[in-house]
């Protein structure tokens, strides 16, 4: 990684390794719909209130940083982005809360993750439209809405990155997970959770080690 020369205005624009993955698969497979903002390199904590030139100079250090290169690697570029929010009356950015919120060395075997949902900062919130969960890997497993959690009348998600598949629920969702095909490698899948209608979103990284290797039975002769 780098720093950009931020004396001028400049616009690094890469594609990540998912794109790639998409842009060689060819077809219609690579699509740009959407974009998103974030602001991962600030750090906010050097707003300074306190700087005795006034209020137009409380973000200097902030706006003079040095702003970094695009990177490839998806989990790790718009870990925080920016968001608009509906209504006129929020006073805080909502905050997504799952539990459990890193479920890794999961065995390689089939079994059942039930995550629940929350908005902490506005309890009792998204109860009509709800939550929005989108699996990054259909073959990981089965995602639905738990029982009596379901929404009646969705909203309309659309989902453009191949393999991908979203559920909407009311705050908690089943995961039933697959066995893992190998038996030598972990694998890992990526729930990605919104809040319909607060705004916000939280993301969850799931890893299931190797399957076992199951000893065939049979009778030894000598």
């Amino acid at each position: 990684m780098g720093y950009l020369d931020n004396t001028s205005i400049t616009v690094d624009a890469i594609l990540t390794n998912k794109g790639r993955e998409l842009l060689a698969q060819g077809g219609d497979s690579f699509n740009i719909t959407q974009f998103a903002l974030g602001d991962d390199e600030i750090d906010y904590t050097l707003w300074n209130p306190s700087d005795t030139r006034g209020s137009a100079f409380y973000g200097d250090v902030i706006e003079n940083m040095p702003v970094t290169e695009a990177v490839p690697d998806q989990t790790k570029a718009l870990r925080y982005r920016l968001l608009s929010l509906p209504g006129n009356n929020k006073q805080y950015i909502p905050k997504v809360t799952v539990s459990p919120a890193a479920p890794n060395n999961l065995n390689g075997q089939g079994q059942t993750i039930t995550f629940n949902v929350a908005t902490s900062n506005y309890p009792n919130s998204n109860q009509t439209l709800g939550y929005t969960a989108i699996l990054s890997d259909d073959s990981f497993g089965t995602l639905k809405a738990a029982s009596g959690f379901a929404i009646n009348n969705p909203p309309t998600v659309t989902i453009t990155d191949p393999g991908s598949v979203a559920v909407v629920s009311r705050g908690k969702f089943d995961l039933d997970v697959s066995a893992n095909p190998s038996l030598t490698s972990t694998r890992a899948v990526t729930i990605t959770i919104f809040a319909n209608e607060t705004g916000g979103e939280q993301s969850v990284n799931i890893i299931q080690n190797a399957r076992p290797a199951v000893a065939s039975s049979g009778t030894a002769t000598a």
